[in-house]
């Protein structure tokens, strides 16, 4: 693997050689659809860059554009792939990277299909512009299966003009020729090429109209453990993170907005704070009251971080708080236990007769309340941004957003300057997990930069980043079912109440229908939903929906299973058994079939069945997340004080095929470490629409010490891959809350499992 370059001076160097002007800002959304709304006709070919060699682009704003002696006219290009003269091949990365791993994924699906030997090519993250890239986002799991067909596509064209050109040179069929390791080789006469010696060759070429592409089992490099193309960089302390970047001349900002959300600046003592060492300006910004945008509050300017964090300790504020939160945590309980009660007439699924299944007479029922506290996202990096508005009226900002497009829409929407006026550098990010979704910071720190002159970095402290943070909401799921004579389940209910922010369902309260299971397993079901006003901002949180629905559901059935005297793996399997697989099933869609393949392989490798001593249990779980399926057991043992060991946990994935084995063993291992601290500790309460814990000494993350040993084992296919960030989340919690009931026999239904009584 090559070390990588920046793309300021790669891609400055190639637009020269094309003579087009390097595009200085992210251009109108691409369509959101699986495959980046790229089709095979939006490939185009460039030729004479950088000295020779071969590129291969896309754009979405003309399909049919021409490569004319190494130049095009009218159209903006993206090199989306480069194969040099050297024989080395540069390969962007459209997405952004917090840690998931796609910035070295991505270039591997290339890779494979160009058949280029990895230590040959070139990684460098691409500009933000969607018109060339398509969708340039990191959320939802998405990047890999919106994007696998589109990078395959790529790598083979490449391939396919090489050999095109290889044969020319050779004097062969191209039927006689392969690929391998960046050459193209004849074994019938014991010569090769390395790619470098006939790129421009191809550039001459026409790009194919259609080319072959591998199967799985063909996969050279896909499926291999492949360190992370910055991994070097990240252990040797090199900047890569937003927080990491320096402009010359810099300042750094710190801004003070309400505790309360809603809460407006009636005045502070800025002549005070403008007194104090370092400070080089204070100033109150009105914002536009929107809490993804500009919310009003203190900007304070410094010379150094340090100084500006010193002087906000001396800054007092005097808040109009008559449209701000008054959200409380404890009035949402009793809202909650008051609600639950009731069975709703109005249901997002109604078959059968609930009430008559529950009231048979042959049936054993069951109801109970489940119960998830808001969390934080507490990201290793806190929110930041480095904004300048320079003397010529371009915004420029280096930031470490998921979203970069919608941040630079924010921009416009809340400060009015034109989008053809900003341009936005993404750099790697310390961590997501969905907070980053959302680019308060980044427009925080353009407003401050059009108030002072030079560069400025906006820098949040770990308080600001968790009183501000968009929570993972709440809620409450009150769960009733039943099981027949033969301890199958008969009835099923879940009524979810949970909350909205400004009349839309806040992220991840609703949408019970996830999968579809366990309800359409189940003759008699109903699912509801009631949703309660709320202030307190809420956003998406690794698995968002999937990460407490799963808490729910899957421990209820265990419930039922234990009810009926059943074992709970073969009650979960019996129950998958029984959904209706669907019709249309799609590329990513739910499978039974799938679903049961991974409990079932889970439960084998943790030795289901096994003979435990006192106080230990195994406990099972399933989910089917943001396009992937995963089963995972635990095993847990539970002393006199509810102190809980969680010995192991093995978890099965179905996922298709796997594009980097280290980063899909690594997300899933990741995912179980923060499933796990979330359960046990972490929680976020507010009274008076205030945050009660700022800081990691009432908000504990699990220790190193505490973390099981964990087994990933993965199931191959032909299906079309999913993203591994979210997956593995949803099925932790139940299934060590059921390892917890079989190891003590107590039930435990609050998360996190520390309100009642539990410890790691």
């Amino acid at each position: 693997m090559k070390p990588t370059t920046t793309v300021t001076d790669y891609f400055s160097g190639l637009m020269a050689d094309l003579q087009v002007d390097a595009p200085a800002h992210p251009a109108v959304d691409a369509p959101a659809t699986l495959g980046g709304g790229l089709s095979r006709r939006g490939f185009i070919k460039l030729s004479g860059l950088l000295g020779g060699g071969l590129a291969l682009g896309f754009t979405l704003n003309s399909p049919q554009a021409r490569a004319t002696g190494g130049h095009t006219d009218a159209v903006e290009l993206s090199a989306y792939v480069q194969v040099r003269d050297d024989g080395s091949v540069v390969i962007q990365a459209k997405c952004p990277e917090i840690g998931q791993g796609v910035k070295t994924a991505l270039p591997m699906i290339v890779a494979e299909e160009l058949d280029a030997a990895w230590e040959d090519v070139e990684v460098i993250q691409s500009p933000i512009d969607e018109s060339l890239y398509g969708r340039q986002i990191a959320g939802g799991s998405r990047s890999i299966p919106e994007n696998w067909d589109l990078l395959r596509n790529a790598g083979a064209t490449v391939r396919a003009m090489l050999l095109t050109a290889a044969a020319s040179r050779l004097g062969v069929p191209e039927s006689e020729l392969r690929t391998e390791n960046t050459r193209i080789i004849h074994a019938g006469s014991n010569r090769s090429l390395h790619y470098g010696e006939v790129a421009a060759d191809a550039a001459g070429l026409s790009v194919p109209t259609t080319v072959a592409l591998k199967k799985v089992g063909e996969y050279r490099l896909l499926g291999r453990r492949v360190t992370g193309v910055d991994n070097h960089k990240l252990v040797t302390g090199q900047p890569l993170f937003g927080i990491d970047q320096t402009v010359p001349e810099m300042s750094y900002a710190v801004y003070q907005k309400c505790p309360a959300t809603g809460g407006r600046v009636v005045s502070a003592n800025l002549d005070h704070i403008k007194t104090l060492k370092g400070v080089k300006d204070a100033f109150i910004l009105e914002g536009n009251n929107n809490p993804v945008q500009l919310m009003p509050g203190v900007a304070i300017v410094a010379d150094s971080t340090w100084a500006a964090f010193k002087a906000r300790r001396e800054l007092l504020v005097v808040w109009d708080e008559s449209d701000a939160s008054k959200d409380s945590w404890t009035a949402f309980e009793a809202q909650a236990s008051e609600l639950a009660a009731r069975v709703p007439e109005s249901a997002l699924v109604r078959t059968g007769d609930l009430r008559a299944a529950m009231a048979a007479p042959d049936a054993t029922a069951l109801s109970a309340m489940y119960t998830h506290h808001f969390v934080s996202h507490a990201t290793l990096e806190p929110q930041n941004t480095t904004a300048w508005m320079r003397p010529d009226g371009v915004l420029e900002l280096w930031s470490p957003t998921q979203t970069p497009v919608r941040g630079i829409d924010g921009i416009v929407t809340a400060l009015g300057i034109e989008k053809g006026n900003i341009l936005l550098h993404q750099t790697r990010a310390g961590g997501g997990f969905g907070r980053r979704l959302t680019n308060d910071a980044m427009t925080e720190a353009a407003a401050i930069a059009m108030r002072i002159d030079g560069p400025v970095k906006l820098q949040w402290d770990r308080e600001d980043d968790t009183i501000h943070d968009f929570l993972r909401v709440g809620g409450f799921h009150q769960m009733r079912g039943a099981v027949d004579k033969d301890g199958k389940l008969s009835a099923y209910s879940d009524h979810l109440i949970s909350f909205t922010e400004n009349g839309e369902v806040a992220v991840s309260g609703g949408n019970l229908r996830m999968t579809g299971f366990p309800e359409r397993a189940c003759p008699n079901a109903l699912m509801a939903e009631t949703l309660l006003p709320l202030k307190v901002p809420c956003g998406a949180w690794r698995a968002p929906g999937s990460n407490t629905i799963a808490w729910a559901q899957q421990s209820f059935l265990a419930e039922l299973a234990a009810a009926a005297g059943r074992d709970p793996l073969e009650f979960l399997l019996e129950s998958l058994a029984a959904a209706p697989e669907p019709e249309n099933i799609g590329p990513l869609g739910f499978s039974k079939y799938r679903a049961i393949d991974t409990v079932k392989l889970a439960a084998q490798k943790a030795g289901w069945g096994k003979v435990l001593p006192e106080g230990r249990g195994l406990g099972v779980a399933f989910f089917y997340s943001h396009f992937g399926h995963v089963a995972e057991v635990a095993e847990v043992s539970v002393d006199a004080n509810r102190k809980v060991t969680v010995h192991s946990v093995h978890v099965a994935a179905d996922v298709g095929p796997i594009i980097n084995r280290s980063t899909s063993e690594n997300l899933l291992e990741g995912a179980v470490v923060d499933a796990l601290s979330t359960m046990m500790g972490e929680m976020i309460t507010f009274e008076d629409g205030r945050v009660e814990q700022k800081n990691f000494d009432h908000y504990p993350l699990l220790r190193m010490n505490k973390t099981p040993q964990i087994s990933v084992h993965l199931i191959e296919s032909d299906n079309h891959p999913s993203g591994l960030g979210e997956p593995g989340i949803p099925p932790l919690a139940p299934a060590v809350g059921n390892a917890i009931f079989a190891a003590s026999g107590i039930r435990p239904r609050i998360m996190p499992l520390n309100k009642e009584g539990f410890s790691i």
